[in-house]
């Protein structure tokens, strides 16, 4: 498995009441899509092997979120994609953390 079924439940539980419309395996992980939108997704680092969330806060926020403990540039190609950050272990294991960027990632998907 290509993600972890851990961080997979603990977003699930944190989105229970918004309007998840799917999940999709996609880019080697899971994609919440929350009101028909990409929203949240979880994959492994495929260099250290740790969970990872990705989260699609904006690019107004982006810069500040940016210096969150674990929070760095989302670059699956090798350029970042601004308004996507990756946040490892150390920026989501506390379920304060997690709540975090969940709130972001659906503060921006309402504005969307």
């Amino acid at each position: 498995m290509a993600y972890s079924e851990y961080l997979a439940e603990r977003v699930r539980q944190r989105l229970m009441n918004c309007n998840v419309t799917d999940e999709k395996k996609m880019m080697g992980g899971l994609i919440f899509m929350v009101n028909q939108k990409m929203c949240i997704g979880i994959d492994k680092d495929k260099t250290s092997q740790k969970d990872r969330l990705m989260v699609r806060v904006g690019k107004i926020p982006y810069d500040e979120l940016l210096r969150k403990k674990g929070s760095r540039e989302m670059d699956f190609t090798g350029k970042a994609m601004r308004g996507f950050l990756f946040i490892d272990p150390e920026g989501l294991d506390s379920d304060e953390d997690l709540d975090f960027w969940i709130s972001k990632a659906l503060e921006f998907n309402e504005i969307l």
